[in-house]
């Protein structure tokens, strides 16, 4: 039977909560044969230099992430027993697609260009943006081999998990994006620009990280003094003062004081 939980009782079962805004996103480039040189060339006819620190960058303006999940597909057996419907599972259903916002720069609106030219380079599309306007224009599609990436990564962490938590990497395989959605803008007040790009992947894979444990510390020991054994030392005790520590400190009730401790002890400190 359920009874009455204190605040402090229920505190302690709940623990530490995770907090969702303690994460970090790693975007990667696709890769052909190991090199990501395609596709930096494919951006470099955009006009798209891209540095490593506007790689760093891209990671930090993801401004809302999503963690993925999955789901168990089954098959319905009806008629092996009669009135019982049976479920059984053949396959693992990944989420199609995931949904990553970023604040988009002033400067070089680096998301926007970054993404519309890796759409450009799914859709073979690798001429200057200049010769789209032309009534001649054609793309064809590359092989996903080119355009996917499997390095791209999310990371759930707390603010102390280098010391005392955990943390969760999730992996995505052969990822790409599939859609960037509109941005509305208007002459009300002025708000900060984000752009939703929203990337589908074949599965994930998720790798658990413990923190590591902190060394012990190294408490120093009490250290008796250097001259405690020395005979020729002159230690100065008044005598009351041991008797009135011992009375207060030592005894229990019932004792009748540091006379009866002498007696019981046959300790003779009179002077």
């Amino acid at each position: 039977m359920a009874g009455v939980v204190s605040i402090d009782r229920f505190k302690s079962l709940l623990g530490r909560p995770s907090l969702t805004s303690q994460y970090y996103l790693e975007l990667s480039l696709p890769q052909t044969e190991g090199s990501d040189a395609g596709f930096k060339s494919a951006l470099s006819k955009k006009g798209i230099e891209l540095s490593s620190g506007d790689q760093e960058n891209l990671n930090l303006y993801c401004t809302e992430a999503s963690l993925p999940g999955s789901s168990i597909a089954t098959l319905e057996q009806t008629s092996d027993r009669t009135g019982v419907t049976e479920r059984h599972a053949h396959r693992r259903v990944f989420d199609d697609r995931i949904d990553f916002t970023f604040y988009v720069d002033a400067e070089k609106y680096l998301v926007i260009n970054f993404f519309e030219a890796w759409i450009d380079y799914i859709t073979g599309d690798s001429s200057p943006t200049a010769g789209q306007d032309a009534d001649t224009y054609f793309y064809r599609m590359n092989y996903s081999d080119e355009y996917t990436c499997s390095g791209m990564r999310i990371t759930k962490f707390e603010r102390d998990s280098a010391t005392r938590g955990s943390r969760l990497t999730y992996n995505f395989v052969r990822a790409f994006p599939i859609s960037i959605n509109s941005m509305p803008v208007s002459y009300d007040s002025s708000q900060l620009l984000k752009c939703t790009v929203s990337m589908t992947y074949i599965r994930y894979t998720i790798i658990p990280t413990r923190a590591a444990t902190p060394p012990a510390k190294d408490t120093p020991q009490p250290q008796i003094p250097t001259d405690f054994f020395d005979p020729n030392a002159n230690f100065s005790f008044s005598t009351q003062q041991i008797k009135s520590n011992l009375n207060e400190n030592l005894f229990r009730p019932g004792h009748t004081g540091f006379t009866d401790f002498n007696t019981n002890l046959g300790i003779d400190l009179s002077i």
